[in-house]
């Protein structure tokens, strides 16, 4: 298999491959690709040398890699943020995405799994491109699937399509198919603060300034060059002073742009929040000032500019930064509260200036960093790492670099969106970092964070962000706002940063924008009924709840539960020589005392660690499920440990016990059934050996023998005074059944027959779910089934 996916969430996948499957996948980046293409053969490419990899989409999208992988790909490729490859925005980066996953898809025998959390856009277009992939036929399909008329193509693209909300999984009971889903609590606030006497008169210092140079200015080019540099100035400065510093002394690129289309395309990049991973990594980069370099008198305009920039720096601290000051406050209360709380910041010198203010207030006792762009993605994941574990409480300063698809939920449990994003979804991503599926905390807080009178930041506000969760309240679904966004802030702030005389703080709607807001709201809301209509017809269609737990139910009666895979481990560890304590719902494991050869099956080399066998799990615990390699060692030892007529533990294939679980003597069999599965498909068949334990009770063997149901049998072993018995009682009992073995076999191998037969039904069942058509399947049993344990049960009455 290969993972498509963006270069900073690399190292995450390869981790969540490593630990959940415990596959070990290659990364294939520019820094690694070298290195692995020197361990293949002459004229062998790393795609046939490597099984499993983790692909940078944006690295192997490039014509000359594509076709090497195109040429060479697994049978299973899974695409991460899956909506970055709609092939839709003009770019060739993104053209490129779409063109790579259009070839990975004409194979017809690959697997492809496309996953994104990002809402609908509302672009058609994309949606229609992204399920174009999965049939080509959706191309083609209309904008309305609503009616009767279109409940073929519903039904038909619900068997590839599965959109699913939180609440569709039970939100009151946050269970699933029988399933505990343990998602956090969100709890929503807001902050204020007011700008200071100082900072309030720099701001309208420079705003009309701004006015007055992008209104003076000649031709639509050098207007729009000017324009961008003014909103990203007003950003900056709405932000920090050190942000607005550094964007007063640096050049910005839109200067460099030949045309309007080329001028606003770039200034769009460095100012607004886009939501494509192209994007993502240059995100939190100052975006630079070039209104001097567009003035007549270059030399006064540059003295200016740099006057302001001593100016913005004199507003640094505390004193007149009452963002900054205030927000030490919150972050203080948070803490208190017994939060771990990430601040996200817009621009690089913001992240920075907050972590030096929040060190110098109150990083003697807690443990801060700051996590920007100016890492490279595998330094952020180690940085992150090392603030999770360096302290029992912690704060993260952080740009958007890390607003997508990055765990952050197992070290921090709150946000605080220092600087407001001018799109909703960004927002929302950031918030996703924390409320996600495995946040060991039963509550996360979420604060907006905005200046009382600062206009910028109450348009953005009344726009956009408060429009966007009445909505999703609303409708139960996160709706990107509709169209293009990012053209109606920006013609809003023009109108009314430009085209009026208004201060910073007198920033309002009227007239034109007002109106155009209204419009703007109807839409989104429009847009919204839509969505909720959309999810209704095709949520749970794909994938019926009721389904998936009568599968997983059939699961468990043959595996086992959490529970008895935890039994397990306790009883095994201390079985080979371990110690092993269950204390609530975690594993308390040690094997310094162990022999050798368990103290090297430890995972991670751990000779003491405390584990858990289900969701949440702590970073410095251990998750280990029933494919985890230290599980199956174990099951592994002990199998060992009952097939050699040497080892020292006590595991035995054939025993007696005593108990009160029985009123007969009672013989409990453990059987071993092989099948073989048969898929057919083409003509080309493709046969699996299936294996499949259970176990058989029977009392008065010899005389009327009384076979027990698999529940009596649960019952009888789930008896916790099981203890070994000697003497004749149970050996004469095992004797006699052996005696009259001939009608245990019978009954075995009446029960094979039945097992190819459920297992047969078991596998038509999920493939028919599954939509699948054209392909047969056969089940026969393989020889006899094989007499694993044998064990005896005396009534403890029993003389």
């Amino acid at each position: 298999l290969a993972v498509l996916c963006s270069p900073s969430l690399a190292e995450q996948w390869q981790s969540e491959m490593r630990d959940k499957f415990h596959i070990d996948a290659e990364l294939v980046l520019p820094s690694t690709a070298p290195d692995l293409e020197r361990r293949c053969t002459f004229g062998q490419s790393l795609f046939e040398r490597f099984p499993f990899v983790v692909v940078s989409t944006d690295f192997i999208k490039a014509d000359r890699r594509r076709n090497e992988f195109l040429d060479q790909a697994p049978e299973l490729i899974i695409v991460d943020e899956a909506h970055d490859c709609a092939g839709v925005g003009g770019s060739r980066g993104i053209t490129q995405r779409y063109e790579l996953l259009s070839g990975l898809a004409a194979d017809d025998s690959r697997h492809l799994l496309l996953l994104t959390a990002t809402p609908h856009g509302g672009k058609s277009q994309a949606f229609r491109n992204l399920l174009s992939l999965l049939d080509q036929r959706f191309a083609d399909m209309p904008e309305d699937l609503a009616g009767p008329q279109n409940e073929a193509i519903r039904r038909d693209l619900a068997g590839h399509f599965v959109q699913r909300r939180r609440v569709d999984i039970d939100g009151q009971l946050q269970r699933y198919a029988g399933e505990q889903t343990p998602f956090p609590k969100r709890l929503v606030a807001e902050e204020t603060y007011k700008l200071t006497p100082e900072y309030r008169a720099f701001l309208n210092r420079v705003l009309r300034h701004a006015r007055e140079t992008v209104t003076d200015s000649e031709g639509k080019r050098r207007t729009r060059v000017r324009w961008w540099s003014v909103l990203g100035l007003l950003r900056s400065l709405a932000s920090s002073p050190a942000a607005a510093g550094a964007t007063l002394r640096n050049r910005s690129a839109s200067i460099d742009a030949t045309s309007v289309e080329e001028a606003d395309a770039l200034g769009r990049v460095a100012v607004l929040d886009l939501t494509t991973d192209e994007t993502l990594e240059g995100i939190d980069v100052i975006p630079g000032s070039n209104i001097a370099e567009l003035d007549a008198d270059i030399a006064k305009s540059k003295r200016f500019m740099n006057e302001l920039a001593r100016d913005a720096d004199k507003l640094a601290g505390r004193k007149n930064d009452a963002k900054l000051d205030r927000l030490i406050t919150i972050v203080k209360m948070l803490l208190s509260e017994g939060h771990n709380p990430i601040v996200f910041c817009r621009f690089i010198p913001t992240a920075e200036y907050i972590a030096d203010h929040l060190r110098k207030a109150i990083g003697k006792r807690i443990a801060i960093e700051a996590v920007t762009g100016t890492l490279p993605p595998s330094e952020r994941e180690e940085r992150i790492s090392e603030l999770g574990s360096s302290s029992s409480q912690r704060v993260l300063v952080a740009t958007d670099c890390l607003s997508e698809g990055v765990n952050l939920q197992d070290a921090f449990d709150a946000v605080v969106h220092y600087d407001l994003a001018w799109n909703p979804t960004r927002h929302e991503q950031r918030e996703g970092r924390v409320d996600r599926y495995g946040q060991p905390s039963k509550t996360v807080k979420a604060i907006t964070y905005y200046g009382e009178d600062n206009g910028i930041d109450r348009i953005v506000l009344d726009v956009l962000l408060r429009k966007h969760a009445a909505i999703r309240r609303a409708t139960g679904v996160s709706v990107p706002v509709p169209g293009d966004s990012d053209g109606l802030v920006e013609a809003i702030m023009e109108g009314l940063i430009l085209r009026s005389d208004y201060l910073v703080e007198q920033l309002a709607f009227e007239g034109f924008e007002d109106q155009r807001r209204g419009e703007f709201h109807v839409e989104w809301e429009n847009a919204g009924d839509r969505e909720k209509q959309s999810r209704h017809m095709f949520a749970q269609h794909g994938i019926k709840a009721e389904e998936v737990h009568r599968e997983v139910e059939r699961v468990r009666q043959g595996l086992g539960t959490e529970e008895d895979l935890q039994t397990f481990l306790a009883s095994a560890i201390k079985l080979l020589g371990g110690e092993a304590d269950i204390q609530d719902d975690a594993l308390l494991v040690d094997l310094t005392e162990a022999p050798t050869d368990l103290r090297t099956l430890a995972p991670r080399s751990l000779e003491a660690f405390v584990a858990k066998v289900s969701l949440p799990v702590l970073e410095t615990q251990v998750h280990l499920t029933r494919t985890h390699p230290f599980v199956e060692a174990l099951a592994a030892r002990v199998l060992d440990a009952a097939l050699s007529p040497t080892d020292p533990s006590t595991v035995a294939r054939c025993g007696s016990t005593m108990t009160r679980q029985v009123d007969s003597p009672t013989t409990v069999f453990l059987i071993r059934h092989r099948v073989l599965l048969t898929t057919t498909e083409n003509g080309v068949q493709q046969p699996s050996l299936v294996e499949y334990c259970e176990f058989l009770a029977v009392d008065h063997l010899g005389s009327d023998p009384q076979w027990t149901s698999v529940e009596e049998i649960e019952h009888l072993l789930s008896d916790s005074n099981l203890l070994p018995l000697s003497g004749r009682q149970g050996n004469d009992l095992l004797e006699e059944t052996l005696d009259n073995f001939n009608l245990v076999q019978e009954r075995i191998d009446g029960r094979t027959d039945a097992i190819a037969a459920n297992l047969l039904a078991d596998h038509l069942r999920v493939r028919e779910a599954s939509k699948r058509t054209g392909v047969r399947y056969k089940a026969e049993p393989v020889s006899t089934a094989d007499v694993l344990g044998m064990y005896a049960l005396i009534p403890e009455s029993r003389p």
